[in-house]
């Protein structure tokens, strides 16, 4: 079985019925991580077994014992995996060499497409899905914050869905602690809703990204390089988390991506971007810095840009000890490649 985001809600409950291996990849980690905990709640109560793609490469026939193995308790389990690429793939190859039927398995691959290994091990078996997930835009991150929100009997509207989308940088998985928080503060249930103001989320949801990481994100990326020294010794001050701010460029990069292909050969970026402001795919604030950036990230540049930001995100990673320092390393390359 194989989705994307456009399909996945309508399917999931299927998916759940039928398959015991789940991929979920794609540059939206957000929402491959939000995906697979909605399957693991279609599943139902079980113990959870996480384990790290990086242990399964050094132990392949891990994963076929654990999806295998019987709880002490003799309780339900649901094998997570969070792998980097295609760490994981000789312990999934034997995992589906095995002809014993074992328990769920859920793989959540950062810098995976359903162009990689295990997405092709995958395609076309009986009992498996891949589901590829991209950036959202705008509308349909505040679409599902609206969602989110009916279903824990918290009422919003299209203004504040768009707000609290922007707020977490359009991360799903945090809009939905956001809206846990409001439906908790509200005691709103889906059998008695509450209606959300401004002024409420004033009072307990989160700071604005903007307030946070996207002056750092835009210092970068528009090549202002005078600047970044003041933004990295912010980072220090405020105690920024270095891989929470690279997925702030990760997002953006993922935007200028989205952008770029849209725009195809059009000459006229001003015009462009009007359009995609028009068409509410674009924030009217973050126009002027998204204009900027497009032009100086496209094509080449912008496909070594999002290669060099892997890079280094596997990096922050490998080592957190170092994840500042190399963050900052990082940072400066690509703002001197932006003034070029």
């Amino acid at each position: 079985m194989k989705l994307t985001q456009k399909n996945f809600l309508s399917s999931a409950a299927r998916a759940a019925r039928e398959c015991r291996v789940f991929y979920f990849c794609g540059p939206d980690e957000s929402g491959a991580s939000d995906a697979a905990n909605r399957i693991a709640g279609l599943l139902g109560d079980a113990e959870k077994v996480e384990m790290s793609g990086a242990e399964l490469r050094r132990d392949p026939v891990r994963l076929a014992d654990e999806a295998r193995s019987v709880s002490l308790f003799g309780d339900k389990r649901i094998i997570h995996v969070r792998a980097a690429g295609d760490d994981a793939f000789d312990a999934v190859e034997t995992l589906m060499a095995s002809p014993v039927d074992g328990w769920p398995v859920l793989i959540v691959a950062t810098s995976a497409t359903d162009k990689s290994r295990i997405a092709k091990l995958l395609d076309g078996k009986p009992g498996a899905m891949v589901a590829m997930f991209y950036p959202s835009d705008l509308k349909a991150v505040a679409d599902a914050v609206r969602d989110m929100g009916g279903a824990l009997g918290v009422t919003i509207d299209g203004a504040l869905g768009e707000r609290i989308a922007r707020s977490t940088g359009m991360d799903t998985r945090m809009a939905r602690s956001e809206i846990e928080k409001l439906a908790l503060y509200l005691d709103a249930t889906p059998q008695a809703p509450r209606v959300v103001t401004a002024a409420i989320l004033d009072e307990i949801c989160a700071v604005s990204e903007d307030d946070s990481l996207m002056p750092m994100v835009n210092v970068v990326l528009g090549g202002d390089a005078r600047k970044l020294p003041g933004e990295l010794a912010r980072m220090r001050e405020m105690g920024l988390n270095p891989v929470g701010l690279l997925l702030a460029f990760e997002r953006r990069a993922a935007q200028l991506v989205q952008l770029a292909a849209r725009m195809g050969e059009r000459a006229d970026i001003n015009a462009f971007m009007e359009q995609e402001t028009a068409a509410r795919r674009v924030f009217f604030r973050d126009r002027a810095e998204l204009t900027a950036q497009l032009r100086r990230w496209r094509g080449a540049r912008l496909v070594r840009l999002t290669e060099r930001l892997t890079m280094l995100h596997r990096t922050l990673i490998s080592d957190n000890r170092n994840a500042e320092l190399m963050l900052a390393q990082g940072l400066a390359e690509i703002a001197r490649a932006a003034v070029r």
